[in-house]
C-alpha cells in the first residue's frame, strides 16, 4: 500500500505521490503502465496526470510529470502549482521553493491555497500563421511554454469543437512528431478567456497552466497589454500570468492561481492491477 495525495489546479486534476523512497517503482509494474491505471476514471483514483516527488542533491525536490496516458513530459503549469504546494505542506520544502523539473529548475512561492510558479523562459515564438485543419483554415501562433502549445483565435469560445479542432490540430503534420497542445482563445475585455486539448490527456481539460501562460503572452505581444495578464479557464478560475517583456520576448514569467488540497488516500492493490 502506498499513501497519495489529490490535488487540483483549476479543475486540472493530480495525483501526487512522495517517491523520495522509490516505492513507487516497487509496486510491480512499469511506471508508464501504473500511471495509465490509477489515472482511470471511475476505475481507479482517476486524475489528468500523476506526479512523482523525487529527491535532489541540489534543490529542494525534483519531480517527474505524466500525464494520463502515462506518458512523461517536460513541464506542466498547474501541476506544478500543486506540488509547490504538497511540498510546503507535507513539509519537503519551505514556502519558498526550488525544484527540477525537465524543462530546468522551477521556482515557486506558496501564499495559502495559491501558488506563484516560474515557469522557465518562453521559447519559438511563431509569427502568425495559417492552419488547415477539418477544412478550415485557421489563423495561429505557436510558443513552447515548457511544452509545446498552439493559441487560436476564436470568436464563440463556448461553440468551440475543442475536441474535434484540437485533436487535428494536435496530430497535425507540422508539429509531428511529439504533437501539441492546442488552445482556443477569446478576448473578453480586461481578461482572456481559454479551453484547452491537452497533448497526453487527449481530451478537453478544464484548465492547462502552460496553456494559459501561452495564450497571455501571445495576446500580450500582440496587442501590447501589460502584466499581469488574467485568464479565465474553462473550470472558472482566473489565473494571472506575469511577466517581464525582453524586446520581443519574454522573461521572468510566473502563473498565479489556487492549488486546491482534495484529500488524501492509500493505494490498494485494486488500484493500479489491470482491469
Amino acid at each position: 500500500m502506498l499513501a497519495f495525495s489529490k490535488f487540483s489546479g483549476s479543475g486540472n486534476d493530480f495525483i501526487i505521490i512522495d517517491n523520495r523512497t522509490g516505492a513507487f517503482e516497487r509496486l510491480g509494474a512499469a511506471v508508464p503502465q501504473l500511471v495509465r491505471r490509477l489515472c482511470r476514471r471511475r476505475f481507479s483514483v482517476g486524475a489528468d496526470g500523476l506526479i512523482l516527488i523525487q529527491r535532489d542533491p541540489e534543490v529542494d525536490f525534483a519531480w517527474r510529470f505524466f500525464n494520463a496516458d502515462g506518458s512523461e513530459v517536460e513541464m506542466c503549469g498547474n501541476g506544478g502549482r500543486c506540488a509547490a504546494r504538497f511540498a510546503s505542506l507535507k513539509g519537503i520544502a519551505r514556502p519558498k521553493m526550488a525544484f527540477r523539473t525537465l524543462a530546468g529548475v522551477m521556482h515557486a512561492e506558496v501564499l495559502g491555497a495559491a501558488v506563484k510558479l516560474e515557469v522557465g523562459v518562453p521559447k519559438d515564438i511563431t509569427e502568425v500563421f495559417e492552419l488547415e485543419v477539418g477544412g478550415k483554415s485557421l489563423q495561429a501562433c505557436g510558443i513552447n511554454t515548457g511544452v509545446p502549445h498552439v493559441v487560436v483565435p476564436v470568436a464563440d469560445i463556448d461553440g468551440c469543437d475543442v475536441v474535434g479542432l484540437g485533436r487535428a490540430i494536435r496530430h497535425h503534420g507540422r508539429f509531428a512528431p511529439a504533437g501539441t497542445n492546442a488552445n482556443f482563445v477569446r478576448s473578453a475585455g480586461e481578461r482572456l478567456e481559454i479551453r484547452t486539448y491537452e497533448r497526453g490527456v487527449e481530451d478537453e481539460t478544464l484548465a492547462c497552466g502552460t496553456g494559459s501562460i501561452a495564450a497571455a503572452l501571445l495576446f500580450a505581444r500582440e496587442s501590447g497589454v501589460g502584466s499581469p495578464v488574467k485568464v479565465k479557464t474553462r473550470g472558472g478560475e482566473t489565473l494571472r500570468i506575469h511577466f517581464v517583456r525582453d524586446g520581443g520576448d519574454f522573461k521572468d514569467v510566473f502563473l498565479e492561481g489556487g492549488a486546491a488540497y482534495v484529500f488524501e488516500g492509500v493505494l490498494q492493490p485494486e488500484a493500479y492491477q489491470e482491469v
